[in-house]
């Protein structure tokens, strides 16, 4: 298989679209998420959607591979909240590396066998890490701003598991995905620096952050330069942003990335902002349409879509990209023009 490394300084990778978009569509019930064997579970557990690799696995590699047939170079494992911190929620802490490693290998088998089918095209796997359910940076409780829900070291545990299931499992990457609070995705850095070091391996590292409105800020406080220098000790494969935002919204995001990043820079937005209804109704004409801003500046190596984005979106950003190079990766930046 290609290195992926090499891959994005040759051609912009496409991402996949959204999970759970996709699986709106299939109208699980509470009966299909538990399944046979969770059918005497103490709590609810429609909307684990992590669940569902092991409840509904065919279901989960029909999106994979409705995703790989759309264009995309990369899927995300079902596993975005695939951490004994949030699975605390279900009761289902003990399930976190089963949860991951399924989800890894169910993603692993379509990629390698469409791989197979076609090696011109290698087709890769991002162990998907999300940002948990608790902020480290910041309390929940108004009467006491010194409080904190978690420590890093608990988010260090629960991250250094996740990834372990997710490397056992096979995938070709880690994406720390949709961060709202650094410190978080420091904690997940971390273990994952450590886990690759005990374990002798070199799986490259994906981080992507959302600015969460018009002020261009994360949730917990920083701009787009200020997130990028905030895990610039970590060697990356690359740093993007998604979630929250529409395409045309990212775009000066990634266009500070873009001038100081060392690494790749990535970008998967939402199909538009939401309606009054908090549905996502850009067509995938539009959203690749206003992508194709990024593609003309030369801003991303990789491209796909978040909330409200299908196979269709994927494939209208698919068929753009081929027509554009990606972005020039640098050897060095340094930040001092504006520090």
């Amino acid at each position: 298989m290609s290195r992926i490394e090499d891959l994005i300084s040759q051609k912009i990778l496409v991402l996949d679209g959204a999970m759970g978009t996709m699986l709106q569509e299939y109208k699980f019930s509470e009966e299909d998420f538990r399944g046979e064997r969770f059918k005497d579970w103490p709590v609810c557990l429609q909307g684990n959607n992590d669940l569902l690799s092991l409840t509904q696995p065919e279901a989960i590699a029909e999106i994979h591979r409705k995703y790989f047939l759309a264009g995309a170079d990369i899927v995300e494992t079902n596993t975005f909240s695939g951490t004994t911190i949030a699975m605390a929620d279900y009761q289902m802490e003990g399930l976190v590396y089963e949860l991951n490693y399924e989800s890894a290998r169910i993603a692993k088998k379509v990629a390698t066998d469409l791989t197979a089918e076609n090696p011109e095209k290698p087709r890769f796997v991002a162990g998907a890490i999300g940002p948990t359910n608790k902020t480290a940076s910041m309390s929940p409780d108004v009467n006491d701003p010194g409080y904190r829900a978690i420590s890093f070291e608990e988010l260090k545990v629960a991250y250094r598991q996740q990834a372990q299931a997710l490397i056992d499992g096979g995938v070709d990457i880690l994406l720390v995905e949709t961060v709202f609070d650094t410190l978080n995705a420091k904690a997940a850095l971390f273990a994952i620096d450590e886990l690759k070091e005990e374990l002798n391996v070199d799986v490259p590292v994906m981080i992507s952050g959302t600015i969460t409105d018009a002020s261009g800020r994360t949730l917990s406080g920083q701009t787009a330069e200020a997130f990028l220098i905030s895990v610039s000790h970590i060697p990356l494969l690359s740093i993007g942003f998604n979630c929250a935002l529409g395409a045309k919204q990212l775009t000066p995001h990634l266009e500070v990335l873009n001038r100081y990043a060392n690494s790749g820079v990535s970008a998967y937005p939402n199909a538009g902002l939401p309606n009054a209804f908090g549905e996502y109704d850009q067509d995938a004409e539009e959203m690749a349409s206003q992508i194709n801003e990024y593609l003309e500046k030369r801003l991303v190596n990789i491209i796909g879509g978040c909330c409200g984005t299908t196979p269709r979106h994927i494939r209208a950003i698919a068929d753009i990209v081929k027509n554009y190079e990606p972005r020039e990766i640098p050897t060095k930046i340094q930040y001092t023009e504006s520090i």
